[in-house]
């Protein structure tokens, strides 16, 4: 699929409708509390990292945020456990500081329903490496989440992510774009992302009847929401897999 790859800071007119291009994202995902805090800052405050996918036409039929930040800084060093949120807190208190960022992360790439399947997660993985190299960075690294890895939710993720095929590349797909282009796994972030909720929430988020205390199986989830009936609450701690890449 042909697609021509800008970046809001290119095009600012075209950032209602980036933002008003439909996804499949599970509706539990997008309420992480970090997530709803600074996701929509990245294209408001640093937008030339935010890229954005369009047809011949003009139709947007993609997205990637990713965002700079310190990497080495004092209490640093080693990319976190808590992942995806971790992330973006430490990008946006940089920018607020006037802290030099030294790495950029990927934070996500968002298909249009009607494009997947034709590549375009390939192609806005290569411009994010592209953007991260252009703005004068060394490294990309991804917190990321392997796309198949939600029809098996009690496989811990370092076993998963482990697995690969015959001819050496991850086994998951979305783990296997990244290897294609030069990336490595560099370690599982096992609370990349927290979303705690009343169980009402859930059960509008999910259709789920979140009645009883214990682990629930919700679709798209990589692992079960553990869910507390007499207190009220269900919390999802999403695991990614940190993968590192040279640009």
């Amino acid at each position: 699929m042909d697609v021509r790859v800008s970046s809001i800071a290119e095009r600012p007119d075209r950032l209602r409708e980036m933002f008003e291009m439909a996804d499949t994202w599970p509706e539990f995902v997008t309420n992480d509390p970090v997530g709803t805090a600074h996701y929509g800052r990245i294209a408001a405050e640093l937008p030339q990292h935010a890229l954005f996918a369009e047809d011949e036409h003009g139709e947007i039929l993609a997205h990637a945020f990713s965002v700079p930040f310190a990497l080495g800084a004092e209490g640093r060093g080693a990319l976190p456990a808590r992942g995806w949120d971790q992330v973006l807190l430490w990008a946006f208190a940089d920018l607020r500081r006037g802290t030099r960022p030294d790495t950029v992360s990927a934070i996500a790439v968002t298909i249009a329903p009607h494009a997947q399947g034709h590549g375009l997660s390939a192609v806005m993985l290569s411009a994010m490496r592209d953007n991260a190299r252009a703005h004068g960075f060394r490294e990309l690294v991804a917190p990321v989440r392997p796309s198949a890895k939600h029809l098996e939710p009690h496989t811990p993720m370092t076993e998963y992510a482990s697995r690969v095929r015959p001819d050496g590349l991850p086994e998951d797909p979305w783990l296997r774009v990244h290897a294609r282009v030069g990336g490595t796994i560099d370690s599982v972030a096992p609370a990349s992302m927290t979303v705690g909720a009343a169980l009402e929430e859930w059960r509008r988020w999910t259709g789920l009847p979140f009645d009883a205390t214990g682990d629930v199986e919700v679709p798209g989830a990589l692992v079960p929401v553990r869910c507390e009936a007499e207190r009220g609450y269900g919390v999802y701690v999403e695991p990614n897999v940190w993968m590192r890449h040279a640009v």
